[in-house]
């Protein structure tokens, strides 16, 4: 009995030693994370602008994104970019990672240099590519002896930013493509060598599907990362020329705090929260039909 008691009692401090460690971090979930999400999703349904009085509005503000053709134009842009960012940064990732786990030589040279984009700030970044691109000194034009004007015209500007965002990106997945290349098991391509199997058909019959558990996470990852792009945008374009390259989230910021208008860039944010939600439920229940170990 008294054996019992004590364990009781040892279990009981244990208990309020990890309660004791994990308070900062659940209050911090709550003061910094739940507490704003709630706060916004009232604020979803109201007037404010920082300054006068809060006024229920109902499902007004969803009301007028609905019938705006601005809201339109800038969701198609966000769907655009987000599903060209997040196929290219799939595909292209997992074909660096095949070539440099091939033992190639230098391979943690190419390593490093594909990862450095991605932990670079990307103040600087922007400064860079606003360089090459630049229609009058930039180094595209100058070794293509072109002329075009790049980030200020509303065709290209959209797939440039793409194209920087997918360099960005590459050297991160292709790190978690490489991780998952190792776990798979060697024999598995010697017994696929025996049977006669070439590289290519290896590759997409054998690689691939033991692969898929890997690419399911970098789909999703970049899925939600690329919904969220803002600070690119800001940087380099500011939604324009035109609103060829504005988003979701720069144009939640222009609403919020340009333009004053906090419950409309609530609803703009819960919006993009059920995007996200509804892509990535999607992917998540498909990946019974092409995930192997599912």
């Amino acid at each position: 009995m008294k054996n019992i008691i004590t364990d009781k009692k040892h279990h009981n401090d244990n208990l309020k030693t990890a309660l004791l460690f994990i308070l900062p971090s659940v209050l911090g979930c709550i003061i910094f994370i739940f507490l704003p999400s709630a706060v916004s999703l009232i604020l979803s349904f109201c007037d404010w602008n920082l300054i006068n009085n809060i006024s229920f509005k109902g499902l007004d503000n969803y009301s007028e994104l609905m019938l705006s053709k601005e809201f339109w134009l800038i969701l198609k842009n966000t769907i655009i970019y987000a599903l060209s960012v997040t196929i290219l940064g799939t595909i292209i990732p997992i074909i660096l990672a095949a070539v440099i786990h091939a033992k190639v030589i230098c391979r943690n040279f190419f390593k490093t240099t594909y990862f450095l984009p991605f932990i670079t700030p990307m103040i600087v970044i922007a400064m860079i590519w606003q360089w090459i691109f630049d229609p009058n000194i930039g180094l595209i034009n100058s070794l293509c002896k072109s002329n075009l004007q790049w980030l200020y015209d509303s065709n290209l500007a959209m797939p440039v930013l793409i194209m920087i965002s997918v360099w960005k990106l590459i050297g991160y997945n292709m790190i978690i493509c490489l991780s998952g290349f190792s776990s798979i098991n060697t024999q598995i391509y010697e017994a696929a060598k025996i049977d006669g199997a070439g590289k290519i058909n290896t590759f997409f019959k054998l690689t691939i599907p033991l692969l898929s558990p890997t690419i399911l996470f970098i789909m999703l990852i970049t899925t939600i990362s690329s919904f969220q792009v803002f600070d690119l945008i800001y940087l380099m374009t500011q939604g324009g020329p035109e609103n060829s390259t504005n988003v979701l989230v720069y144009w939640l910021y222009k609403n919020a705090f340009e333009f004053f208008n906090i419950g409309k860039a609530s609803a703009i944010a819960y919006i993009l929260f059920g995007f996200i939600l509804i892509l990535t439920l999607i992917q998540w229940k498909s990946r019974k039909k092409w995930v192997i170990n599912e």
